[in-house]
């Protein structure tokens, strides 16, 4: 449209307001072009191609953006109330930064932030200053060679209420007789013409107007690190001032977030969406957010390809600083620690790691989900080299680099937690020798014995050596970890994985005088506000309480991270969303076998004064004829007077998570075991038996409350037999099944003869029926007590349940 006005060329503001318009079109022509190439219509295009056309639209689709924000700030420039607006410059910087943060790490350049003032203010127009200190970011990283230093500095001005913004590099520099012309367009310095990096000669100009519409001045000398350093002066307002038109400051919501792996990004994303206008800051001491802590095992193994698919989304794009602040709006503040809680003032002192400046930021809430700490060992030797916690990605790293370059051959693992048993299958599917070492009778801690002892035997059928009952006691080793001390032996070690346990971090919390609580974590309200109203906790860092128990407990785990992060996100937004108690529902991977639990261990109830009835019971996990079928082992763990489920674990090659999330739902429903047995579970022979394992279980339950059943356990049984008691174990399997395995000193007598062969058996002894998962030991069992014999029970779960050894 000709308006009858010649456009000024010596305006740089309006070159660019006419240069972005006559871009648009164009741009927009080639990302549709592009688009059509990437939906196919011209071709089939491979894996590489189409990523580099992604990539080009990406491209295509930050140019359009920036000539609407070079639009927008012309017409701003143009209308000077824009420009009395205020801009906080230390967001502004932490923003700028994080834009070019994942360039510079890729080319090796330090690009640091120094902050040296605490208020930093001024007029201006908050996009226009962006694009300006953008700009001037842009060109240092342009200039300054790979390996070079880049350093953004907010100072303390040459005049009181002045501010000076400094942008320093190592790169190419300003001749000192081109510095009075490099401001004006079109004009480059003979260095950067000498480049081969391409340039307009706008982009200078155009900050230099930005900077004046805002009041400041621009400057450019010779830096410290050898290159250019432009100066922007701007002056300061008071704290006081009105942002942005006249909204006060404070009634934007000010979210700042502690830790950022799990509970930290769920409670930003979930803030955001409820009110978008909020200002939500993420702190967190690492270079990654957001990663799944517990896809490290799968990682060190090779079935994760790349560190980055731990970080991406389900739609595959990666969770890192960049996609935070451009696809949520959310601030990141990486390599960044929190070093102080200030309650009453609220504020929080934050250190940069990198230049290790502080300042404070201002919250009107506070999330901590600083998580939790391995448990590292006081002992000789826990300095060497190769002894990891596997408590991070890092460590992941280490041991995936030394299993890669073949340096740990023999690994010893020290404890035999969650943690320590899932990282077994990694290192044996590398070819490493691997030896756990745990001091109490059993792994796996969240299990009753017998089916921990399952999951042993299966390790050890896998070549994991299993160590239990032995104490670890040092390292030793010249640079690198050689061996591991134990109270039984010393074991020869090329890497050694500390898997103690975890405790949460809380030194933040109790620095700030927050209340503890019995777990040792944050104690918190249901709504997970702390003791101060204003300061929220969330993920491993806090206490949960027991469903069944109504106790404090610790549960450490990423889906009540998730949980937790989304209950805080709704109350600082103004809703009451309480977090429900927790029932310790856990599932892990251990080779082929599934392991999962929920609700309370035998071995808890029984700590908490329950009067329990157990069953074991193993079953294939959908009907035996189907193709797929694989074997389930399950516990249950029921209250002797009300019949309710307390707990469920299951163990094996089948599908353990399905049953123990139908008797998690069971338990929060305070269900019986009469009406788990009558569920209406869905059936079809690909998916489960016609009666599912659970309600199987549920049935056997009932046949005992009911005094159908009397059942004894392996651990009962065995105590029998160490007594030497004099009783009869029945053995009713076939000829050919009882030459295959057998228990010691048994009585065979196959169920199809037994109604015959009665009389061989003593009416005044104890009778322990059994078959391989005891079905044909509860048949035998009727068969015996109709026949008057008075003392007969069924081995719980029968020889496939049978955790002691073998006669084979």
């Amino acid at each position: 449209m000709d308006s009858g006005k010649k456009p000024d060329f010596s305006d740089p503001i309006q070159l660019a307001s006419i240069i972005a318009h006559q871009l648009k079109a164009p741009i927009t022509s080639a990302a549709s072009i592009l688009q059509t190439l990437v939906g196919g219509f011209a071709g089939p295009l491979n894996a590489k191609q189409l990523e580099l056309i992604n990539k080009a639209v990406s491209r295509c689709n930050e140019s359009l953006e920036t000539a609407q924000r070079l639009l927008t700030i012309s017409a701003s420039l143009h209308n000077k109330t824009e420009f009395q607006g205020v801009a906080d410059l230390i967001f502004l910087a932490h923003k700028v930064r994080l834009n070019y943060q994942e360039e510079a790490f890729s080319r090796h350049i330090d690009l640091a932030l120094d902050i040296q003032i605490n208020q930093a203010q001024t007029r201006g127009y908050e996009p226009a200053l962006t694009e300006a200190i953008e700009a001037l970011l842009h060109n240092a990283l342009k200039y300054t060679p790979d390996h070079g230093r880049i350093c953004l500095a907010l100072l303390p001005g040459p005049q009181p209420e002045t501010i000076c913004i400094s942008v320093a590099d190592s790169g190419i520099g300003v001749p000192q007789e081109e510095i009075g012309h490099i401001f004006e367009p079109f004009t480059r310095s003979h260095a950067a013409r000498k480049s081969d990096r391409p340039g307009t000669g706008l982009g200078l100009p155009f900050v230099k107007a930005i900077v004046e519409a805002s009041g400041g001045s621009i400057d450019v000398t010779r830096s410290t690190f050898g290159g250019a350093e432009f100066r922007i002066l701007l002056p300061l307002v008071p704290e006081t001032v009105p942002a942005q038109g006249d909204t006060p400051m404070s009634d934007t919501l000010k979210v700042i977030i502690v830790g950022g792996i799990a509970a930290g990004p769920k409670v930003a994303a979930k803030v955001v969406r409820l009110n978008p206008t909020a200002e939500v800051t993420i702190i967190d001491k690492g270079k990654l957010l957001s990663y799944a802590g517990c896809g490290l095992p799968y990682y060190i193994s090779g079935i994760v390809r790349e560190q980055k698919q731990l970080m991406s989304s389900p739609a595959g794009e990666v969770r890192d600083p960049v996609f935070f602040q451009k696809v949520k709006n959310i601030h990141i503040m990486n390599q960044t620690e929190a070093t102080e809680i200030d309650r009453r003032s609220k504020k929080v002192r934050v250190k940069d790691l990198a230049s290790l400046q502080e300042t404070y930021l201002e919250y009107d809430k506070l999330v901590l989900a600083t998580g939790s700490m391995p448990a590292i060992p006081d002992c000789q030797g826990n300095h060497l080299k190769n002894i990891y916690s596997l408590h991070g990605v890092n460590d992941a790293e280490g041991i995936k680099t030394a299993l890669e370059t073949g340096k740990a051959r023999d690994v010893v693992i020290v404890g035999g937690g969650l943690i320590g048993v899932e990282v077994t299958e990694a290192l044996v599917q590398k070819g490493c020798r691997v030896t756990i070492v745990e001091k109490r009778n059993q792994i796996l801690i969240d299990l009753d014995w017998e089916m921990a002892k399952l999951v042993e035997h299966h390790m050890e059928a896998n070549g994991v050596r299993v160590l239990t009952d032995t104490t670890f006691e040092s390292f030793e080793g010249a640079e690198t970890v050689q061996t591991v001390h134990t109270s039984r032996n010393s074991l020869p070690a090329d890497l050694a994985i500390l898997a103690l346990g975890i405790k949460p971090n809380t030194l933040l919390a109790q620095q700030a005088g927050l209340d503890i609580g019995s777990t040792g974590a944050i104690k918190v309200d249901p709504l997970l506000r702390s003791s101060d109203p204003d300061i929220f906790a969330a993920g491993d860092c806090v206490e949960s309480v027991h469903f069944i128990t109504k106790k404090p407990c610790y549960e450490p785990f990423g889906s009540i991270a998730n949980k937790q992060g989304r209950v805080v996100a709704l109350n600082i937004c103004g809703k009451q969303d309480a977090f429900p108690p927790a029932l310790h529902s856990v599932a892990c991977k251990i080779f082929e076998y599934g392991v999962a639990r929920t609700g309370l261990s035998e071995t808890e109830a029984r700590q908490h004064g329950y009067d329990v009835t157990t069953v074991l019971t193993h079953a294939p996990d959908r009907e035996h004829f189907s193709p797929g079928a694989k074997p389930l082992m399950i516990k249950l763990v029921v209250d002797t007077q009300t019949r309710r489920l307390l707990g469920a674990q299951a163990v094996g090659p089948g599908h353990a998570d399905k049953r123990i999330n139908i008797a998690t739902m069971a338990i929060i429903a305070q269900m019986t075991v009469d009406q788990i047995a009558n569920l209406d579970l869905c059936y079809a022979p690909a998916f489960s038996p016609v009666m599912d394992n659970l309600i199987t279980a549920a049935n056997i339950a009932r046949n005992k409350l009911d005094g159908a059943m009397v059942g004894i356990t392996p651990m009962e049984l065995y105590q029998k037999i160490q007594d030497k008691e004099d009783m009869v174990l029945l053995d009713v399997r076939t000829h050919q099944e009882y030459e295959h395995e057998r228990l010691p000193n048994t009585q065979h007598i196959p169920l199809g003869v037994l109604r015959e062969r009665m009389s061989e058996l003593p009416q005044d002894k104890l009778i322990v029926t059994f078959c391989d998962i005891s079905l044909r030991g509860y048949e035998a069992a009727l068969i015996l007590r109709a026949a008057g014999f008075s003392d007969v029970r069924v081995l719980d779960g029968g020889l496939e349940m049978w955790p002691y050894e073998k006669i084979q």
